[in-house]
């Protein structure tokens, strides 16, 4: 029998085909939600966080705390709620030097919470991690170059303006614009 941990790693990386983990699918945001909704609010609460002593523990509280809510509350603000939570685990995680150990499609996981911060400084890192797994993931590296841009120049991601209630800039419209035209 496996523990929650394992159950959520295992969703994530032998039940789920990875073509899901970065498209919409109403389908797959629905399993998500039935299946880890009670988890997910047990770690947002701060009942796993004895997950955190190992890398498959940080590994599972970043899928909970990053990728599922992703998907459980797709574009609303609580989307993003628990973003600093998996951001925290995932720098305690690396310091401890628990992403070497983590295969790189594990990894990268382990990394992409830096990669959802609107902060600089993470975005920094975050393009020092993904640079580390350029041979793995090139187009990783690449998507963090360009999430490293728009932090750069709009200080947030106006992707998330409407479901965070914040009010687009002049700038961060056209930008939505051009990009939604493609």
């Amino acid at each position: 029998m496996r523990d929650t941990r394992q159950e959520i790693t295992h969703f994530w990386f032998e039940e789920t085909e990875p073509r899901l983990w970065f498209q919409r699918s109403d389908e797959f945001d629905s399993i998500i939600k039935d299946r880890f909704a009670m988890t997910y609010n047990m770690a947002k609460d701060g009942l796993c966080n004895g997950w955190n002593v190992d890398a498959d523990g940080c590994l599972a509280l970043c899928l909970l705390l990053d990728q599922f809510p992703r998907r459980m509350f797709r574009g609303t603000a609580a989307e993003f709620e628990t973003d600093e939570r998996a951001l925290l685990i995932a720098k305690q995680a690396i310091s401890k030097g628990f992403d070497q150990v983590l295969s790189p499609e594990k990894r990268f996981f382990l990394y992409i919470p830096f990669e959802h911060s609107e902060r600089l400084s993470d975005q920094k890192k975050n393009l020092e991690l993904f640079k580390s797994m350029q041979d793995e993931n090139p187009v990783a590296h690449f998507v963090a170059q360009q999430r490293y841009a728009v932090i750069e120049k709009y200080g947030r991601y106006p992707e998330r303006n409407a479901a965070m209630g914040r009010e687009n800039t002049p700038e961060e419209k056209a930008y939505l614009v051009a990009k939604n035209s493609f």
